[in-house]
């Protein structure tokens, strides 16, 4: 299994992260792709996702945070599901002196999405 992390917008309108891991035996039906990069130590502040989108880390490790203060890790070959297309959002921040490189693939929202959480 991989790790992956789940941002999405609860019923109390605030971003929220579930951890869990991503089905290695599931086909998933891809909308899109795109590849970034953001230079060492680069930051983002408070947003949402602009879409329902896997980010496949290759590269680089971040610290996420929810507007709530939830926290988590992310290292590469580790997996977010960004579903947090509305509400109070997340920010990131690049840890350690690589670059964030990764690979967005949306998905449908109304598809099933390969996550399953941690009990």
């Amino acid at each position: 299994m991989i790790k992956a992390y789940r941002l999405y917008t609860g019923n109390d309108g605030h971003s929220h992260i579930e951890k869990g891991v991503v089905d290695l035996g599931t086909f998933d039906e891809a909308l899109a792709i795109r590849f970034l990069e953001s230079e060492p130590h680069a930051f983002y502040d408070y947003h949402n996702a602009p879409t329902n989108q896997y980010v496949i880390t290759l590269t680089g490790t971040l610290e996420f945070e929810t507007y709530p203060g939830e926290k988590f890790i992310l290292k590469p070959g580790e997996i977010l599901i960004a579903q947090d297309i509305t509400g109070t959002a997340h920010k990131w921040r690049l840890i350690g002196d690589e670059p964030w490189k990764r690979v967005y693939v949306t998905f449908d929202p109304a598809k099933p999405v390969n996550f399953v959480a941690d009990k």
